[in-house]
């Protein structure tokens, strides 16, 4: 049995944005919005705000790429919380939006990055998930939650998981 596109993109994609939205959530959080929207961990590093604005990015336009569709414009306007949490269900519901078969035999699409330099990357869809897209989208949600923990917020794995829930008991087995 294989795994498809959409089986290891939608799934973490959609999971981890929803956790990153929960974040911001916490009344812990909420009681420091000020001092974390701008929030950096040493001083050459995009803050808080950039953070989630580049995982939605990663999230949002990996996936139309993988279905050779347009994603929706998400200028990076964002200055609170609510407007954070509001980009992430945005990108959520995008993402959601994206079915199986649109993302059929992407695993082979050419998939090519221009940056503003004009350099940039050629990939084959599956190099382009594996090697720059998902990496790059937990990089900057790891951001995130490591931006959150230096400001003293109480979050740990569990957090960074909690699309699981709760672990529960097993029984050994026979």
């Amino acid at each position: 049995m294989t795994l498809t596109m959409h089986e290891i993109t939608v799934p973490l994609l959609v999971n981890t944005l929803g956790n990153m939205k929960n974040w911001l959530g916490r009344d812990d959080v909420r009681a420091t919005q000020a001092d974390l929207l701008a929030a950096r961990l040493i001083e050459d590093m995009r803050p808080l705000t950039a953070q989630y604005q580049m995982a939605s990015d990663s999230a949002k336009n990996g996936i139309a790429r993988l279905a050779g569709i347009e994603p929706p414009a998400m200028p990076d306007t964002e200055a609170s919380l609510d407007a954070l949490q509001e980009r992430c269900a945005k990108t959520i519901a995008f993402v959601r939006s994206v079915t199986p078969a649109q993302l059929e035999g992407s695993e082979d699409r050419e998939i090519v990055l221009r940056f503003p330099n004009g350099q940039g990357y050629r990939f084959h869809g599956r190099d382009y998930v594996t090697g720059f897209m998902l990496p790059n989208f937990l990089f900057h949600a790891t951001m995130a939650y490591a931006l959150l923990r230096a400001r003293g917020i109480a979050i740990g794995k569990p957090d960074f998981l909690a699309h699981l829930g709760a672990p529960v008991a097993l029984a050994d087995p026979a």
